[in-house]
């Protein structure tokens, strides 16, 4: 079954995934995306790296597919 992401989360990985390709990732961001996925995987119960693995494909890989 699908992990179904949460707008929030997904706008966070995005502004990372910016921040990574421009250089400039800070310790901030990842924390607050790492904070995010372990608080959803949780409240899901999911698995944290099941849930970052699925939020990573969406945000890179989506990217890719329509770039």
């Amino acid at each position: 079954m699908a992990i179904e992401l949460s707008d929030d989360l997904l706008a966070l990985e995005t502004a990372a995934w910016q921040e990574i390709q421009d250089g400039r990732l800070t310790v901030g961001t990842a924390t607050a995306v790492q904070a995010a996925v372990t608080a959803y995987a949780a409240a899901a119960g999911e698995g944290r790296y099941e849930v970052e693995m699925a939020l990573k494909k969406a945000v890179r890989h989506s990217e890719a597919a329509s770039g």
